[in-house]
């Protein structure tokens, strides 16, 4: 599945992605809010600006990924690699 695909099927309803490999995906703006994307797979994603309120990013690969401006509220970063990640306040995790 490709980032269109995601967003397509996020329009139609969907919300559960567990596992779904998105690595390198564009989805600046994106907004998955509320959205299963436990043991997603987004290595160095552009999740610029995106929207992700409440999303399940449990166990997450988000090595490399750009938070920058996402809006975070209420999701599920628990034992998500975030190694490299540039997250919304600016900070490149370590």
């Amino acid at each position: 599945m490709d980032e269109i695909e995601l967003l397509m099927l996020y329009a139609a309803g969907e919300r559960d992605f567990p596992g779904l490999d998105l690595s390198s995906a564009s989805l600046g703006n994106a907004d998955l809010s509320s959205a299963n994307l436990t043991r997603a797979k987004l290595r160095h994603a552009n999740l610029r600006w995106a929207v992700l309120k409440q999303t399940n990013l449990t166990w997450a690969d988000l090595r490399g990924a750009d938070l920058s401006w996402a809006d975070l509220e209420g999701a599920d970063l628990t034992d998500a690699n975030l190694k490299g990640t540039k997250m919304p306040d600016g900070t490149i995790h370590d």
